[in-house]
């Protein structure tokens, strides 16, 4: 697992630095298991913006912020407030701008001592990190608590930050051009509605597994880790026109064997792998699949790999995600006609 990311990929094979990648996997599993669960729909209706008070005094905003996730770390960016940011976690490095920042640890170990000595006037967490929050609260330090679990919580998270920050106008055009993709990826996958080659009725969506990291390697024991009906993937699956192949809801990354996922018999497999070469590591990823026994996606050509560092950060580039899956599903739809 790449240390950076804030979704588990715990393959053997990525490029990039490795250490704590153990311990970091187990800990992200083990955040989205209690992060409490929330609605998921296949169609994508934008709320209303969150309300911000209005103090009769004069507000001041914050000019000196520091981030606790990458995934905020690119939505100040995307607000244009990289001047703003005195620091983040050594996982933020997208965009690259933000490797120049000051590090103040990690997702569990944040160095609270780095963070004092920054003299941020705002922090900016994920709900997750509850702990952190108390501590952080008790030394007087402002702070904001963010949701991006869900998309939903995602999109909400741009216009919290962007008002708080001073910048309201620059989260609704953020925002509002994220929602307008979503909207478009959505009307195209719609409009192509292609014969389906699979088993389930032509109107039914095809069920759709993403795996999200392996213990498992050819040849030997293990387990890989899908994504479960409350997180962030389970939302772009349905955002993409599919449903999720796994239907239990008890954890976020249940871990299944192989004879597990054939049991599943999912319609299309797509892998979220962030470090992955085009040429010959997506083979061999690919050709582990076809060599597992009874799984009809992998024998029909329909395991797909998705790459590339937003795969696994819920941030403002997860629609770009949303459009590799979509177009996924079309051509998983087409094939075999």
């Amino acid at each position: 697992m790449n240390s950076r990311f804030q979704i588990p990929d715990s393959r053997g094979q990525a490029s990039r630095k490795r250490h704590d990648a153990i311990g970091l996997l187990a800990a992200v599993l083990l955040v989205f298991f209690f992060l409490l669960p929330g609605c998921s729909n296949s169609s994508f209706e934008p709320s209303p913006s969150p309300t911000h008070p209005i103090a009769n005094e004069r507000v001041t905003f914050p000019v000196r912020i520091v981030s606790l996730a990458p995934s905020i770390t690119e939505i100040l960016f995307d607000l244009d407030l990289g001047d703003r940011i005195a620091g983040v976690t050594r996982f933020c490095d997208y965009p690259p701008e933000a490797r120049g920042k000051t590090p103040v640890g990690g997702y569990f170990d944040i160095n609270f001592e780095a963070v004092l000595g920054l003299e941020p006037d705002l922090i900016i967490l994920l709900e997750e990190h509850r702990e952190a929050r108390e501590r952080l609260g008790a030394l007087g330090i402002r702070t904001i608590a963010v949701n991006h679990a869900r998309v939903q919580g995602i999109l909400d998270s741009i216009t919290t930050i962007a008002r708080a920050c001073g910048v309201g106008n620059r989260g609704d055009e953020l925002r509002a051009g994220i929602e307008k993709k979503i909207h478009r990826i959505q009307d195209g996958f719609a409009a192509a509605s292609p014969r389906p080659r699979v088993s389930p009725p032509e109107d039914s969506p095809p069920r759709v597994l993403v795996a999200v990291g392996r213990t498992l390697q050819e040849g030997s024991g293990g387990e890989i880790y899908v994504s479960g009906r409350d997180g962030f993937y389970d939302d772009l699956i349905r955002l993409a026109g599919g449903q999720n192949a796994y239907g239990d809801q008890t954890l976020k990354f249940p871990a299944l064997s192989a004879e597990g996922l054939a049991r599943l018999d999912p319609d299309i497999i797509i892998e979220m792998v962030p470090g992955v070469s085009p040429g010959e590591d997506r083979e061999k990823l690919l050709a582990y699949w076809r060599k597992m026994p009874g799984l009809r996606a992998a024998k029909e050509d329909r395991v797909y790999i998705l790459s590339g560092d937003e795969v696994v950060v819920p941030g403002p580039r997860f629609v770009n995600v949303l459009e590799g899956m979509a177009k996924i599903l079309k051509a998983g739809r087409g094939k075999g006609e």
